[in-house]
């Protein structure tokens, strides 16, 4: 079966848990083993057995436990060349050499097929994800956060997704009348931050089609945002357009259920 669990999400760590049978892979691993291993226990499963971990950029977030990750499991990282350099220290001690992808590439992990694909982000490399089963490729897992903005191939592969992580990141009033210096401000509000609640909202309602099925946000910050705030504008939209989709907010400190994609 095909499967997934938003393990955590946020500026303190991300990842995604997906499975397909025997094949387990995450994608991010900003995380500590303990942490982890403590949500695959509660989900069922066996955080010692991982084919792959896929790293879509260098921010600490994303890879500050992949070198753990990788000791505790011997599951090799899958990271692009570029993003390697940036995040060599940040990972430490591996004991074997990563798998490098080039970002646009297919790649073949057990039994999933694994996309990444440019995400536009202040870091060097960044990229999304999307995965399917080797023997389906009707059901699409899209894991899309870390973004300022939504491109055209990103919009492709939204349409492709039965089940959907995206990043909805900021309330933007939240954002202008909060606390973060204005650098920072401006940052998160540019073509290579990340997506506020309303342009997620946009851009679901722009691709949205019969073949979705469930939207997991992510992503979301603490200071600038509350899960209320992420659900309720994406949740109009789609009463308003008549969708009947699963729809619920990734946490800092729960992991979802593991859901069928």
């Amino acid at each position: 079966m095909f499967q997934t669990s938003v393990i955590t999400s946020g500026s303190k760590g991300n990842c995604v848990f997906v499975k397909n049978g025997h094949t387990q892979i995450v994608i991010d691993a900003g995380i500590s083993f303990k942490y982890f291993s403590k949500c695959l226990t509660d989900l069922g499963l066996d955080c010692l057995k991982l084919d792959g971990i896929f790293i879509s950029h260098e921010h600490s977030d994303h890879v500050g436990g992949a070198g753990i990750l990788h000791r505790k499991t011997a599951a090799p990282i899958y990271i692009s060349h570029p993003t390697f350099i940036y995040s060599e220290k940040k990972i430490g001690k591996i004991n074997q050499e990563p798998f490098f992808f080039e970002t646009g590439n297919y790649i073949q992990v057990g039994s999933l097929i694994i996309h990444p694909f440019n995400s536009p982000h202040d870091a060097i490399d960044s990229c999304n994800f999307l995965i399917h089963p080797v023997d389906d490729d009707k059901r699409q897992l899209l894991i899309a956060t870390d973004m300022g903005f939504a491109h055209n191939l990103l919009k492709v592969n939204l349409k492709k997704a039965t089940t959907i992580v995206l990043e909805s990141n900021h309330d933007v009033k939240m954002l202008r009348d909060g606390p973060y210096e204005w650098y920072l401000k401006q940052r998160i509000l540019s073509k290579s931050g990340h997506l506020s609640n309303e342009q997620a909202t946009n851009l679901v309602e722009e691709v949205l089609g019969d073949q979705h099925e469930r939207i997991i946000l992510a992503h979301l910050s603490e200071i600038n945002n509350t899960p209320d705030l992420a659900y309720s504008q994406m949740k109009n939209m789609l009463d308003t357009m008549q969708a009947k989709l699963d729809l619920l907010v990734s946490s800092q400190y729960e992991n979802t259920p593991l859901f069928q994609v």
